[in-house]
């Protein structure tokens, strides 16, 4: 992309060299068979806890890399340069695992975050029911506490690592009858009696991540599984949320600029009535506006990287990352394809992998309509 940049140090450079090895070597052979088993193995989870590429910014003395969120944005990036489809390591590593070391007491620390950091442990975070989306204030599944025990009822889908997370951050209402005020995070292990996880979704992309439901029929969990305090569950996820959507508009950026590395590639080997696809006129203009548009989206991403490596993102900075980034992607992919013709619905062509991959970006993470409330709400 010949775009210079200055938010990362020499650390974070040499850790892009790691996680870039990591997942052309450990991770790219594997993903036919990912695809077909819908779900990543388990040693390469436990292989990039060796190789230091779990929970990087947890502190040190919990086994995790002791880094800051631009380690972060940097394995997101690499992850999804390479080509690598359904390895949720961010939903471990950099949305489920803050919560923890944010809000959890040091004896929490202690018994989590180590086999999290090793990978011994995988982890889901479950915000979303049936009938809810983003309405995250609107959670039915309960909580009730039973002397020195909560007891969980309800249902979770769109879980990812949700076939093979061993614990799940379970978002519950504690106290229904207070809506948002109501809302508390609850550490839940999966081997507990009562839970359940659902059929493996079968979604339009990403086949090798196990994207599931949960049931929870009288789960007993102790009450110092409890997260934070009783509660304050819907604050500490809008406080949390804005680095999630960062983390998508991080990749956002990555995956644009290799996909319109690869289409140029493309295009200037590909032949059409005669003359190379690239020769067209309507060709080089809209890869001229690709790639005006992904120097817009890598501009405002990396400002805002640097803005939350020192946690100065605000909550409405974040949804607009998130929403120019996704959208704007989606838009270039769209025309990317229609670059490609016909090859460019063929799945081993990585546009069309993208094409099925990316659509879902302007959905997690909170739609696009809830990233403009968001905007709109501080105009």
């Amino acid at each position: 992309m010949n775009i210079h940049r200055t938010v990362y140090r020499e650390d974070h450079e040499m850790l892009r060299d790691t996680a870039r090895r990591f997942f052309e070597r450990e991770c790219l052979p594997r993903q036919a068979e990912w695809d077909k088993a819908g779900r990543t193995d388990r040693e390469t989870w436990l292989k990039a806890g060796r190789e230091g590429l779990l929970c990087v910014t947890v502190p040190e003395a919990y086994g995790g890399g002791g880094g800051d969120f631009g380690h972060s944005a940097v394995l997101a990036e690499e992850l999804h340069r390479s080509g690598v489809s359904g390895f949720s390591l961010s939903v471990h590593s950099d949305i489920t695992a803050p919560y923890v070391v944010r809000f959890g007491t040091e004896e929490q620390k202690q018994r989590w975050l180590p086999r999290m950091c090793s990978g011994e442990t995988i982890m889901a975070i479950a915000m979303t029911e049936p009938g809810t989306g983003s309405d995250l204030k609107a959670v039915r599944t309960t909580a009730v506490l039973d002397g020195d025990e909560y007891v969980i009822n309800g249902s979770k889908t769109f879980i990812s690592n949700g076939l093979n997370c061993d614990m799940a951050l379970v978002a519950c209402k504690t106290d229904p009858a207070a809506g948002a005020k109501g809302v508390s995070l609850i550490m839940v292990e999966t081997d507990r009696e009562g839970f359940r996880r659902g059929r493996k979704l079968d979604k339009v992309g990403q086949p090798a991540a196990d994207t599931t439901e949960m049931f929870f029929d009288n789960v007993r969990v102790p009450a110092n599984n409890l997260l934070g305090e009783p509660n304050k569950g819907f604050a500490y996820l809008m406080q949390e949320l804005a680095q999630e959507r960062l983390i998508i508009a991080a990749y956002s950026a990555a995956k644009l600029e290799r996909l319109l590395e690869q289409t140029v590639e493309y295009v200037k080997e590909r032949k059409a009535f005669g003359q190379v696809v690239w020769d067209f006129q309507n060709t080089k203009f809209k890869l001229a506006d690709i790639k005006a548009q992904a120097v817009a989206v890598r501009t405002l991403v990396d400002h805002y990287i640097a803005q939350h490596m020192q946690r100065r993102i605000t909550v409405q900075e974040a949804a607009i990352a998130k929403l120019f980034a996704t959208e704007t992607l989606w838009k270039c992919i769209d025309d990317m394809v229609q670059l490609h013709g016909g090859y460019g619905y063929m799945l081993e062509y990585p546009i069309a992998r993208a094409f099925t991959d990316y659509r879902i970006a302007r959905v997690f993470g909170g739609t696009s309509e809830v990233q403009r409330e968001l905007i709109a709400r501080q105009l």
